[in-house]
């Protein structure tokens, strides 16, 4: 499987965050902003909403003489076991705020040996997971986790992947033609959140944006029932946004 050379905008927010943890964890005692910035070479202004998000998510802290320290979300971390435990507690908190936020069972998924896996999601009775009437490994071309996902990928990987999934009809929605279905991925700007409007399920409108960590391709995506079409872009814009903490999880 090759990646398309296309990183996002909440990837960027992440490399540049993962600078900023490596920088505050030189300085034990902690290190001021503007430290911060001459040695990440980030402007005052940029590291600003960095910090803020940082801190929000508990991985710095910020003490009496406003210089910054690493949090207690990161020093649970730990290593080996309760470390990767650790993570998938911080980031199923993370999914279930962001439920919350966009009022919308929300998702995280991964291409991995070839198939498309829903690693882990947050719904709740107001906000519930979409039915998977069909297989998610073999809707790749209909649901937005499998279209963000095959946008991902170079056009063999993805010739490869609907060699073993044939592009079956799930609504009168669904594109099956593999033509048209590949001008539509190479068309769709990587920072715009890929949607389905009832291509997968009658019923159902979903939405995902990527989330490529390393050399996996993933999304994040969130599912609303039909009634709630008209919030649909709104939900996608606000998930793309808040997309960065997730991202971060993934690659700490």
């Amino acid at each position: 499987m090759t990646l398309k050379p296309e990183p996002t905008a909440p990837f960027h927010s992440v490399q540049y965050a993962l600078r900023v943890l490596e920088t505050v964890s030189k300085h034990g005692t902690g290190v001021p902003d503007t430290q911060i910035s001459r040695e990440t070479g980030l402007p005052v202004g940029h590291l600003t909403s960095l910090l803020l998000m940082l801190r929000r998510e508990g991985y710095v802290e910020q003490i009496t003489d406003g210089a910054y320290v690493i949090g207690s979300s990161l020093l649970l971390l730990g290593s080996g076991a309760a470390r990767r435990q650790a993570l998938e507690t911080r980031l199923q908190q993370s999914l279930a705020q962001l439920r919350d936020s966009v009022g919308a069972a929300v998702y995280i998924s991964r291409y991995v040996d070839g198939e498309i896996r829903v690693t882990q999601y947050a719904d709740g009775p107001r906000t519930p997971a979409v039915n998977e009437w069909v297989d998610f490994r073999s809707s790749a071309h209909a649901s937005a986790v499998g279209k963000c996902l095959l946008a991902q990928l170079d056009q063999n990987s993805r010739r490869d992947h609907l060699s073993r999934h044939k592009t079956a009809r799930l609504t009168s929605r669904t594109i099956t033609n593999e033509k048209v279905l590949f001008s539509k991925l190479d068309s769709q700007p990587a920072t715009v959140p890929v949607l389905d409007i009832q291509e997968y399920a009658v019923g159902t409108v979903c939405a995902a944006v990527p989330l490529t960590a390393g050399a996996s391709a993933g999304c994040l995506a969130l599912s609303l029932p039909i009634e709630d079409a008209h919030r649909l872009r709104t939900a996608a814009d606000t998930l793309n946004r808040r997309a960065a903490p997730v991202l971060l999880s993934l690659a700490l």
